[in-house]
């Protein structure tokens, strides 16, 4: 694997994290609600999530990969498809951040469990790293070696993302609630995806 296939895989996560979900939702509302202790527990409970759902797509990903290699490539056409229609979501999703604050009294240990399952049990996750992650995986490479690599640098930066997330919520409330901020961010962020979905088949239609 390629320091440039790295940087590119961790350049899109960092914008595919950034893009408030239903995870990034439910930190958010901690945070506003109890402020800034709910960081670390909200952000360990995230990357676990993110490990488990990331590592049960690797593994099919890679018996995908080693069955057949049109099915490898076709799934990655429709990634490259599932991109663009996540970025052109996002550019029209407006200015709402609906994430209300959560004031019941919680231990860390729950609030790291919570967020865990949110993140490891939505459908979406699975998908999401399905359509994903075989952008950047190179066939002709050991499988086990991308793996580390990958999700080592994907709940790293999972991990920084939602941390970032509770303390601006808790710090700085009126961003997270600036209909005008969000909507530059999600016009941005959905922009970005929709060029790496167009450069994913450009690159394809070139090889």
């Amino acid at each position: 694997m390629s320091f440039e296939n790295w940087a590119a895989f961790a350049a899109a996560s960092s914008i595919l994290l950034v893009i408030p979900g239903p995870t990034i939702l439910l930190v958010v509302s901690y945070a506003l609600g109890q402020g800034w202790r709910t960081a670390l527990p909200m952000a360990v409970g995230v990357a676990l999530g993110d490990f488990t759902a990331m590592t049960l797509s690797m593994l099919g990903i890679g018996a995908l990969l080693a069955a057949s290699a049109t099915v490898f490539t076709v799934l990655k056409v429709i990634g490259a498809g599932y991109l663009i229609y996540l970025g052109i979501k996002l550019f029209r999703a407006g200015g709402a951040l609906k994430a209300e604050p959560r004031t019941d009294a919680v231990s860390a240990a729950r609030m790291m469990a919570h967020a865990w399952l949110v993140t490891a049990l939505n459908p979406k996750s699975i998908t999401f790293f399905v359509a994903f992650l075989p952008q950047f995986l190179d066939r002709h490479a050991d499988f086990w070696t991308q793996m580390l690599v990958f999700e080592t640098t994907f709940l790293t930066l999972a991990f920084a993302n939602a941390f970032g997330y509770a303390l601006v919520a808790s710090r700085a409330r009126a961003i997270v609630r600036n209909p005008k901020a969000i909507r530059i961010f999600n016009r941005t962020g959905g922009t970005l995806l929709v060029g790496a979905g167009i450069a994913t088949v450009a690159m394809r239609s070139g090889n």
